[in-house]
């Protein structure tokens, strides 16, 4: 039997909440994407900072929900198994939080006025955190080698960059943010195994 601890209670709760809000979209119609989307005019002009969240919980189809919520689960639970629920928690929120940063900074500097959404961004965090674990933490993963996430990261954003309609820059912004906040971390662990008690 397995351990409380070990249960991918956080991947789990997030693909739940995911399907949940987008269940209330396709009953509620546009209210919940005309209040969650991120556009840098909402942001920034309206002053709607809890975009930046909410939009990581909005998807524009089923196939883009199926998608995400796929990726999310198996490599989420992969992750939240090696680091914990807390922390895994935090690395998701924080990398969805970081890629919808760059790409306001994307829309802005370019004059996009078009909307976005998603929890790719966060999505491409975990990419970028089992990528800083696999190079800097001292525990090994079966089959889990720097080469293979690497094919794996440039194979997504080259899916990415060849479609239509994806924000790339929440991409590459969740992805950087995960991977240099999961590096941190594990350097941290490291230096701290180092010095010992």
């Amino acid at each position: 039997m397995k351990r409380w601890s070990d249960q991918p209670i956080v991947s789990t709760s997030l693909v739940a909440v995911n399907v949940l809000v987008y269940i209330l979209c396709a009953v509620t119609g546009d209210f919940l994407y005309s209040r969650g989307r991120l556009d840098a005019f909402s942001v920034l002009a309206g002053q709607e900072y809890d975009r930046i969240i909410w939009a990581m919980f909005l998807h524009s189809g089923m196939n883009h929900l199926f998608n995400n919520m796929l990726i999310l689960y198996f490599l989420g639970a992969m992750i939240e198994k090696e680091v914990g629920h807390v922390r895994y928690a935090i690395l998701y929120m924080v990398s969805g939080i970081g890629g919808n940063l760059l790409s306001l900074y994307a829309k802005v500097t370019t004059g996009d006025i078009s909307a976005s959404l998603g929890a790719s961004g966060a999505i491409f965090g975990l990419d970028g955190v089992l990528l800083a674990m696999v190079l800097f933490s001292d525990r090994k993963m079966e089959n889990v080698t720097p080469v293979r996430v690497l094919l794996m990261i440039l194979y997504s954003l080259y899916s990415g960059f060849t479609g239509r309609n994806i924000d790339n820059a929440a991409h590459i912004g969740g992805l950087l943010t995960g991977f240099l906040v999961a590096a941190a971390i594990c350097l941290l662990q490291r230096r701290r195994q180092v010095a010992g008690p």
